[in-house]
């Protein structure tokens, strides 16, 4: 069995204003690693494409992170080379290729600066029913409900025109976005070798949700990032790590990712994976808070491999076509 656990940001300090970056420090990510250790062992990208049967015959855990921050390279990197541990790093090519910050983080930063009640303010003619406040809640489970609320009408009722004209004049007031690419995201020295050790994966280009885009949209979003891939590696990237993660944003969109040259797929669907028989590009992941170790462990500290359910977005999804 395969339990995938994924992380985003990792810091010695989460203070802001008004709380919108949930993350592990160093020392809790290194407490969980050794936790999860009891459990199973550590698997990396390149065995589970080559070897994808290990996990019929025992228990393994991925270790994955999200969106190429720098400080997972400078923070979480040298804990899990001291541990032996295997990773992916997903990235966003946008952020490199254009030089430019993901939408995704600027709301992060907005929202760390900004009372979520005065962004909600701001926004006109985008409000949820109560089953919507009831999904936003479940979906941002780590958030309070009014930033639930806020960040699903930003990424679910928004589309990505709305959003961008809604948080890029408030962003430009505040922030200056070419020195925050350099302090995000990994810098080119830092691609080129987790590049050559194969552990970087596509979190597409642009970091839009690519179960809600055109068939058109969701094709270039895939091949503006496997074109950087190629280019700058040499090679495409034989994993993505959907954005948002949700199941709206992983729907009927394997048979243009299959088509886009990528092996293995991971989506945010809470649940442990059995075999890659059956469909290897929607597989599951647990926030890393879901684990033993974590903030909200679903587990109590128990074995994950006894009890965590088995995924089921890949039945429903059938590899349908993206609309």
């Amino acid at each position: 069995m395969l339990i995938i656990a994924n992380y985003h940001y990792l810091r010695e300090d989460f203070s802001a204003p008004f709380p919108s970056i949930y993350g592990v420090t160093p020392a809790q990510f290194e407490n969980q690693l050794k936790k999860l250790s009891k459990f199973g062992k550590f698997i990396s990208q390149d065995e589970l494409l080559e070897k994808p049967e290990k996990i019929e015959a025992d228990n393994y855990f991925l270790i994955t992170f999200d969106d190429g921050l720098k400080e997972q390279y400078e923070l979480a990197k040298p804990i899990l080379d001291k541990l032996g541990i295997p990773y992916i790093f997903f990235i966003n090519t946008a952020n490199f290729a254009n030089q430019e910050v993901s939408l995704v983080h600027k709301v992060h930063l907005l929202r760390s600066k900004i009372a979520p009640e005065k962004l909600l303010g701001q926004i006109e003619n985008k409000s949820l029913n109560s089953e919507e406040k009831k999904a936003a809640i479940v979906h941002y489970n780590y958030d309070s409900p009014e930033n639930a609320i806020l960040k699903y009408i930003l990424n679910f009722k928004f589309n990505h025109i709305e959003q961008e004209n809604f948080i890029e004049p408030i962003f430009d007031e505040l922030f200056e976005e070419a020195n925050l690419v350099k302090d995000l995201y990994f810098s080119d020295a830092m691609l080129l070798e987790l590049a050559k050790k194969n552990v970087l994966g596509s979190h597409s280009h642009s970091h839009r949700p690519l179960g809600l885009l055109s068939k058109s949209e969701a094709e270039e979003e895939l091949r503006f990032t496997q074109e950087f891939f190629r280019k700058r590696f040499g090679t495409t990237a034989r994993s993505i790590s959907y954005p948002y993660g949700s199941f709206n944003a992983c729907e009927g969109i394997t048979s243009l990712v299959k088509k886009a040259g990528f092996q293995i797929g991971f989506s945010m669907e809470r649940a442990a994976n059995e075999s890659l028989d059956t469909d290897r590009l929607l597989l599951s992941r647990f926030d890393c808070n879901d684990l033993p170790g974590g903030k909200n462990d679903l587990f109590n500290g128990k074995n994950p491999f006894e009890s965590a359910p088995i995924r089921k977005w890949n039945s429903y999804e059938n590899s349908t076509i993206n609309k």
